[in-house]
């Protein structure tokens, strides 16, 4: 046993999966009628992948287009019929408008006739009566005029939403049309593909998953217990088979599954050349530092954290059992509380072969 300092961790079990994985699903209830790749292939982005049924789609897209075309013919006769309603109005409301200035000439003229004692009341009258008949019919052309247009606007502005509504009906189909012809998103490796040709596929259905190989992330898992000790950007010590390296909690999920919490590790370097898809690797969240404790190595012997642990302690060539108080530990050291001076040493290796002994003399 020594002094030192020692990393509080705990281990958990990991996956390696690919950083970067997309799954490819079906857009539309359909049939696979064609297969271009198979599992394990380079994908470049772009290129096919698989070919689903499309006749009908394709038939309801044509039938779009046509009834866009028809609407929009609409749309324009509609326009050039307002126009012409509008500018036959306006011509009629001019040749009324002169109409008024004559009679209201005439008016003045049957008054000052009148006045000079050359005409009659009577004729006063019927020129007022003119007057007033032909202002009225000037009104009516104005406000007709604006009632024309009011209703030719809101007219115009339904057959506009309508053909809107339309675009956007035909630009999804289009898009729909466009993923039905199942192609890579990005230069990948094609890890999975729905083979089964002609078989049939249901709307968001897994076709594919392609998968960047050339970097990795650990899909790792903890006893829930342990909730406190997760948190995003902590650090985590990733044991390979070439060495270790580091890396960072990225995702937690907040639900656990059966006492279970799962997170996401993303290596320092995500490239290491230690690391491979379907990988079962073991992973230390450190969530704490310690310095200047009296320390040993982790073994066997410390299964469950801090707590009173029963070691096998060397003396003169015995190993003599020993209780002893163990604080927290990572995957190189446990701090000793209690139980064990500087320099004394354990056996850190399985000796439950011995629990019925109090001492083993060692050869």
């Amino acid at each position: 046993m020594t002094g030192g300092a020692i990393e509080i961790s705990v281990s958990c079990a990991g996956t390696v999966v690919p950083l970067l994985e997309e799954v490819v699903s079906a857009p539309i209830n359909s049939r696979i009628v064609e297969v271009y790749k198979n599992t394990g292939d380079s994908l470049r982005a772009g290129e096919p992948i698989l070919k689903l049924e499309l006749s009908e789609i394709e038939t309801q897209y044509r039938q779009k287009l046509d009834e866009r075309e028809m609407m929009a013919s609409k749309l324009v006769q509609l326009r050039v019929r307002t126009r012409n309603t509008i500018s036959e109005l306006e011509m009629q409301q001019q040749v009324a408008s002169m109409q008024l200035d004559q009679y209201a000439a005439d008016l003045e003229g049957e008054r000052y006739l009148h006045e000079l004692g050359a005409g009659t009341a009577d004729n006063v009258r019927r020129a007022e009566l003119v007057y007033k008949e032909s202002k009225y019919r000037l009104d009516q052309l104005a406000q007709k005029i604006e009632n024309e247009r009011s209703s030719a606007e809101a007219e115009l502005r339904l057959h506009e939403l309508e053909l809107s509504i339309l675009e956007k009906t035909i630009g999804e189909q289009a898009r729909l049309l466009n993923q039905a012809r199942v192609m890579s998103p990005r230069n990948a490796i094609l890890t999975f593909i729905n083979n089964q040709v002609g078989s049939q596929v249901g709307q968001g259905e897994r076709l594919a998953v392609i998968s960047d190989l050339s970097s990795y992330k650990i899909e790792a898992e903890v006893a829930e217990r342990h909730r406190e000790k997760l948190s995003y950007g902590a650090p985590v010590l990733i044991h390979l088979p070439v060495g270790d390296i580091p890396g960072r909690i990225q995702n937690i999920n907040p639900a656990a599954a059966g006492g279970v919490l799962n997170f996401t590790v993303v290596p320092d370097d995500p490239g290491s050349p230690g690391l491979a898809s379907g990988m079962k690797i073991d992973v230390d969240i450190i969530f704490g530092f310690r310095q200047d404790v009296l320390r040993v190595p982790n073994g066997k012997w410390y299964e469950y954290g801090r707590g009173d642990y029963m070691v096998w302690v060397m003396d003169e060539g015995m190993a003599v059992q020993r209780r002893v108080s163990a604080g927290d530990g990572g995957s190189g050291h446990v701090e000793i509380i209690s139980g064990l001076s500087e320099g004394e040493r354990i056996i850190i290796s399985d000796m439950e072969r011995f629990a019925g002994k109090k001492s083993v003399k060692i050869k």
